[in-house]
């Protein structure tokens, strides 16, 4: 009885230890996941202030920031920040013109973070691969309609870094 403590308790320190790494990897994973969310934010918030200025929005560095804040926010982010500037256009007077090519940036931004900046980016800080940060809001939307959408990358996140990883190329003989 090598393994069996005084108290009776046999393995118990084994699965403490893999609880504490299971919990340190899902932590560390979700920890990945808020910088890439972060770094997302960011990158949207100043495509909002170089649209903004280049179609002279009033108050454009107050939208972007909020832009970039709301970015956290999936799906519905985007929207909440594009009703200041539209706002700020019909409000000062300009055209619809103007008003137009704020819609037509909003359009832009979100195309190019739902295909290309969020999942590269999310790729890039987590283990999740570009085909699964693109898909995998869009099955869980469908499987868990609200919730889907706004848990998928955290969770797909936390599921990636329990993968494991390929194993090393063998070495090469030296001759």
């Amino acid at each position: 009885m090598s393994d069996a403590r005084e108290d009776g308790q046999v393995g118990m320190d084994i699965r403490n230890t893999n609880t504490k790494t299971h919990l340190k990897t899902a932590g560390g994973a979700l920890l990945n996941w808020w910088r890439a969310a972060t770094l997302d934010g960011l990158i949207v918030g100043v495509l909002w202030l170089i649209g903004l200025e280049l179609i002279r929005v009033p108050f454009a560095p107050f939208w972007a920031i909020l832009g970039g804040i709301l970015q956290i926010v999936p799906t519905f982010g985007g929207m909440i920040a594009l009703i200041g500037p539209v706002l700020a256009v019909a409000f000062s007077g300009h055209d619809e013109w103007r008003l137009g090519l704020v819609l037509g940036l909003y359009g832009l931004i979100v195309i190019l973070e739902g295909l290309v900046i969020g999942p590269y980016v999310l790729h890039r800080t987590t283990k999740v691969p570009w085909w699964a940060a693109f898909l995998g809001p869009i099955v869980l939307g469908i499987i868990i309609p609200f919730w889907g959408v706004l848990l998928a990358p955290p969770l797909l996140a936390v599921i990636f870094a329990f993968r494991k990883a390929p194993p090393p190329p063998p070495a090469l003989p030296r001759g």
